[in-house]
């Protein structure tokens, strides 16, 4: 038994669980893909605890314990979604770790036999939109895009055009977009991925596609799209909100993917309907790993009800991770893979570990556990009464 806090300041006993789930325990090596629906997991980075970094310098990662953990995503037959949102881009992990990450884990990927990479291109080189207004600040914003697109196709991974803060901040309608992106899509040497991110994970990007107005961007957004079909492998959408997803997915030209990116409704969106199905490129699948790709493997079989059965109970605790803020959601997701066993100290660049409260995070564990995810749940629960420990909670 151990005590847990909660919101209202007082503490509750639980009884964590003895054993894990089959699909934790199950070895990952040699897992075939899922063939049915393509499936990306965002990847956190892992700090160097001993670097003496502070918030607003250099990230410092521990780059063997990255990469071990991209290692154990691809065992289970998942691609990985590097640089992006959950590796803290933008929030600790500025454009040269981006870099270097990227360079590192496409490496890795080839050294792996081909596990599927997609890597994430922005703009965070460009630290300010000061000075950024009119054709020459567009140009700017064209040129940062260019630097990262480059870096991305010289590793053989696949792009992945992420939004930009500096674009939102710069353009001054849907054509200033409309030109942008048309430009970058055409220059691109192999189709990409076009990122949606909503201003619930970025405040900074409201108003993305030129308007407030969903209904207005997302008309924009479908017009980027059929200019160019043949240069956009899919569309990954992050707005948390279901029936829209479902309605772009309806509009998309022939042969281009939706990847869902909405953390609270991923279970039926991945499962579809009779008109179509989203693939998926979640942040929730880090710490879901081994059982997201096991789900996913039903789908080849048709068993919709086996998957809606394992992914259906793990969505409590998504939308306990991703709830607002929920920009700050990678503290969650970097602590559950230090009760798992996938790092060894709950640090992260930027300090972010501080981002959610005690009750937060014992409240993740609690679901966590329940769902099974942690291999050694005896090891998981050490840590978590360390963590009490430091907090002032004794057993």
């Amino acid at each position: 038994m151990i005590r847990l806090p909660d919101v209202g300041g007082g503490l509750r006993e639980y009884q964590p669980r003895a054993e894990p789930a089959a699909a934790v325990l199950t070895p990952g090596k040699g897992l075939a893909p899922p063939a049915s629906r393509t499936v990306f997991s965002a990847a956190h980075v892992v700090a160097d605890p001993f670097a003496d970094a502070t918030p607003d310098g250099p990230a410092a990662v521990d780059w063997d314990a990255t990469l071990a953990f991209r290692r154990h995503l691809w065992s289970h037959g998942l691609g990985v979604a590097e640089a992006m949102d959950t590796a803290q881009r933008g929030m600790g992990l500025d454009w040269s770790g981006a870099a270097e990450l990227i360079r590192r884990s496409a490496a890795e990927a080839r050294a792996e036999g081909g596990g599927r990479i997609a890597c994430g291109v922005g703009t965070d080189q460009l630290i300010e939109p000061v000075g950024f207004d009119g054709v020459a600040g567009l140009a700017r914003v064209r040129a940062a895009y260019e630097e990262q697109l480059a870096v991305v196709e010289e590793t053989g991974a696949q792009a992945i055009l992420m939004a930009s803060r500096v674009l939102a901040a710069t353009a001054t309608g849907p054509e200033d977009y409309a030109e942008l992106y048309g430009h970058l899509l055409r220059q691109a040497s192999e189709p990409v991925i076009l990122h949606w991110l909503g201003p619930m994970f970025d405040p900074a990007l409201t108003g993305y596609w030129g308007s407030e107005d969903l209904d207005k961007a997302t008309h924009t957004f479908l017009e980027i799209i059929a200019a160019h079909p043949d240069k956009v492998d899919g569309v990954k959408v992050s707005l948390l909100d279901a029936d829209r997803e479902v309605a772009l997915r309806r509009r998309l030209p022939d042969g281009v993917r939706c990847y869902t990116g909405d953390d609270f409704n991923y279970p039926e969106l991945i499962a579809g309907d009779d008109r179509g199905f989203s693939h998926a490129l979640l942040g929730i699948f880090d710490p879901l790993g081994p059982l997201a790709a096991d789900a996913a493997r039903l789908l080849d079989t048709g068993d919709v009800a086996g998957f809606r059965a394992l992914l259906d109970p793990t969505v409590p605790l998504s939308r306990h991770l991703f709830r607002t803020p929920t920009r700050y959601y990678k503290t969650g997701v970097v602590f559950l893979a230090w009760l798992a066993g996938h790092q060894d100290h709950f640090a992260m660049v930027g300090g972010l570990q501080s981002a959610r409260s005690l009750p937060h995070l014992a409240r993740a564990y609690e679901l966590a556990d329940g769902l099974g995810l942690f291999p050694d749940p005896a090891l998981a629960e050490t840590r978590m009464r360390q963590l009490l420990a430091v907090h002032g909670v004794t057993a």
